[in-house]
């Protein structure tokens, strides 16, 4: 699946719910199922600039692709480094570059996160994102 089908699918997902306690336990969910970083990565150098809780970050390349794995200590910053881990995880990183994040907007993550939350949303995004430039670089 193409990184837009995969945000398309999470916007569907979140649309089935009523009311934000409800996406929010989706989210503590889609953390437990979360691709957890093993612990030799949970370094200083994996951690996630920006966020209030912990976020530990690992992306490896494999045929070609970014694997990310990754852990929190708060369930839902874990929650939401795993919807991002989905959308971007299997994927090129020059694709992962180009992406848009407009289905963060789209499900209304952005709105209902705290000040300090969204931030973190940000720089996890950004982290994701630096993770593919370092890599499309090696790859070029």
């Amino acid at each position: 699946m193409t990184i837009e089908e995969i945000q398309e699918e999470i916007v569907d997902e979140f649309s089935l719910f009523d009311d934000w306690m409800q996406r929010y336990e989706y989210m503590i969910e889609l953390g437990k199922s979360l691709p957890l970083i093993e612990e030799k990565y949970k370094t200083e150098d994996n951690i996630i600039k920006g966020c209030q809780s912990k976020v530990w970050v690992h992306a490896e390349l494999e045929n070609d692709k970014l694997v990310f794995t990754a852990d929190s200590d708060a369930i839902i910053t874990k929650g939401i480094i795993a919807i991002l881990i989905r959308s971007f995880s299997n994927q090129r990183p020059q694709d992962i570059i180009n992406a848009d994040t407009h289905f963060i907007d789209e499900i209304g993550l952005k709105e209902h996160l705290s000040p300090t939350r969204a931030n973190g949303l940000v720089s996890m995004i950004k982290q994701l994102k630096l993770y593919a430039v370092a890599y499309q670089t090696q790859l070029n």
